[in-house]
């Protein structure tokens, strides 16, 4: 295989770290590689070409939750060059850069051209060298060291995810830079191997592996949860979340369903947005909101003024058990007697006989065009009517002309604004303005119970 990928330097100047170790890839699998050190064995090839030969195994010490496509693991072969130069070093646990100790295992702050030229440009020293905003980021996997001026440590690199590589894709689709969910201070580790002079290094760094469902972790620190195959350029898939299907952005609140059967967590964005939907359907542009118990004494006051029906109080005991509907044209009069309810819908003769005439013409003409079409199946019309509105059958609603045109806008804007509101002792709440100009009665601002946008349950 390849060698590992460096990252970009400029050419060594007095003031950036010289490195005379480069990283190679191997494929334990190459049957040619093979082949070469049975070769070597036979012919009784030294040592030192032995220990140029040897590959080494890099046990990853990252493990996403999300999986890779290609290799089930981050674990690494490959060699150093030069090999004897390397092994011939003494291996060390720790360093010590400017007063801080530095260990195997841990993570740092490494500099580059970008923050070098930041500090030249600042009239600051260059040595020792300060953690700048551009500085790479790195976890120690080996330190070794020729003597004091001579230090180097193996890194597995971390990536700002601006930095991911063209050609960087996850299992469906490939994936460049920055994603919407990547959060501020969100890391993507890496198996991209290098080794690096110590004295470029410019701080202890502090980062956590984040598990989405324990956001404690990444407080006032940098943290991973995607990793990057430097081999196949794979990024780990990573947990998707709400009924939109994306992943968790860490720097956004996130609201989960508390019922036992969805347990879903939800963006706060997405459940603001089903929320002005739904409030702009129910009052659209002209109509106010009136408060839950305004409602009830409306339907209440429509109760009291219907009849009463024979199971209530008050009604007629002696109420017949049917009642006759007829259907009319004209708009005849509802009558309701003292003792009993007389619903009669009346027609007057000629109209009653026209109706007759016409619904015997209907189906005697429908029973002749079956009699044509197919003899030994004739047309039983039903003597309920149902009533027509003219002469097209239903279909689906169209769209309205900006989503016809691909216009996702939203309506609500500017009508409507809403907030989401947690508190620690009760359940979060969804806070609503209403902007419209001219709207007679009604709240302007009023809360509703959020609900969750998978199950429609309400999050308590």
């Amino acid at each position: 295989m390849a060698s590992a990928r460096k990252r970009p330097r400029a050419e060594t100047e007095d003031n950036r770290a010289e490195c005379p170790f480069v990283i190679k890839l191997v494929d334990p699998k190459d049957k040619e590689q093979k082949k070469k050190a049975k070769r070597r064995r036979f012919e009784g090839a030294g040592d030192d070409d032995d220990t140029s030969q040897r590959i080494n195994l890099q046990m990853s010490p990252f493990s996403p939750s999300g999986k890779l496509k290609t290799y089930e693991t981050m674990d690494l072969h490959y060699q150093v060059e030069p090999a004897k130069k390397w092994t011939d070093m003494t291996r060390y646990n720790s360093f010590v850069l400017n007063g801080v100790k530095y260990f195997s295992e841990g993570f740092i702050y490494v500099a580059n051209d970008s923050s070098i030229e930041r500090q030249k440009s600042s009239h600051e020293p260059i040595h020792p060298r300060k953690k700048s905003d551009d500085d790479w980021v790195a976890r120690i996997l080996e330190i070794r060291a020729s003597d004091e001026h001579h230090v180097y440590a193996r890194v597995y690199w971390m990536y700002w995810p601006d930095e991911l590589p063209q050609g960087t894709h996850d299992v469906k689709k490939s994936v460049s830079g920055r994603q919407p969910y990547h959060g501020i201070n969100e890391l993507i580790a890496s198996n991209h191997m290098d080794i690096i002079n110590v004295v470029s290094v410019t701080s202890p760094a502090v980062v956590k592996q984040w598990y989405e469902e324990n956001d404690d972790e990444i407080q006032n620190a940098l943290y991973w949860r995607q990793a990057f195959d430097v081999r196949t350029y794979e990024l780990s898939t990573v947990e998707l979340v709400c009924s939109c299907n994306t992943p968790a952005h860490p720097d956004k609140l996130l609201v989960g369903c508390t019922s036992e059967l969805c347990k879903k967590w939800m963006h706060e964005d997405c459940i603001k947005e089903q929320a002005l939907r739904d409030t702009y359907q129910r009052l659209g542009t002209d109509k106010p909101h009136l408060p839950p118990e305004s409602v009830k004494d409306e339907k209440d006051g429509d109760e009291a003024k219907r009849p009463l029906s024979p199971t209530e109080t008050g009604a007629g005991v002696s109420a017949q058990h049917s009642i006759d509907v007829k259907a009319h044209d004209g708009s005849d009069a509802v009558h309701v007697g003292n003792d009993n309810v007389d619903v009669k819908q009346s027609e007057d003769e000629d109209a009653a006989a026209a109706r007759e005439d016409s619904l015997a013409a209907a189906s005697v003409g429908a029973r002749a065009t079956s009699e044509k079409d197919d003899q030994d199946t004739p047309i039983k019309m039903s003597s309920k009517l149902l009533p027509i509105v003219g002469n097209k059958k239903p279909g689906r609603p169209r769209k309205r002309a900006s989503e016809a045109n691909g216009d996702s806008s939203k309506p609500w804007e500017g009508l409507f604004e809403v907030a989401l509101k947690t508190v620690d002792a009760g359940p979060p709440l969804l806070e609503f303005k209403d902007l419209r100009e001219g709207i007679v009665g009604g709240e302007k601002i009023w809360t509703e119970p959020v609900r969750c946008l998978v199950c429609r349950s309400q999050v308590n």
